[in-house]
């Protein structure tokens, strides 16, 4: 039993390790989770550690951004500039469904037009290219008796 609590205790002084480097407090995030969560999830520990520091990574790549705009002052649209792929995630990848559907079609089109090119347009016999040889010879002819 002695040995159950020790690891207890150890995983305890982890998770209260982790909770100082954590951008964010706690207990907002994991409420701001249960808020946006059905009322039948339980929220494992990890998850909530990760939620935050999730939440940093964004707010860091938003102040990148940010900070790529020569100004001194950050005015509201550039936030929304810079926050566009976050909240904005639904029609980016409506659009990208969009496109990946219009490549298909060109491909689609690309492979017909090649199959009608293999088709109708074939390389003519080596009979008639030796009859081209001769036309391309006998202008040569033309050309010098001139």
């Amino acid at each position: 039993m002695a040995e159950d609590e020790m690891i207890e205790e150890t995983s305890e002084e982890f998770l209260d390790e982790e909770e100082e480097k954590l951008p964010f407090a706690k207990a907002e995030v994991v409420r701001l989770m249960k808020e946006n969560l059905d009322d039948d999830k339980m929220i494992r520990e990890r998850v909530k550690v990760e939620m935050n520091k999730f939440l940093g990574e964004v707010l860091k790549n938003v102040c990148k951004q940010l900070n790529e705009y020569p100004y001194t002052t950050i005015e509201y649209e550039m936030l929304k500039e810079s926050t566009y792929p976050y909240t904005n995630i639904e029609r980016i990848n409506q659009e990208k469904e969009r496109i990946l559907l219009h490549l298909e079609a060109i491909k689609a089109d690309c492979n017909a037009l090649a199959m009608d090119v293999q088709k109708t347009l074939k390389l003519k016999d080596v009979v008639e290219e030796d009859s081209f040889t001769n036309f391309t010879a006998n202008l040569d002819e033309e050309e010098e008796e001139e």
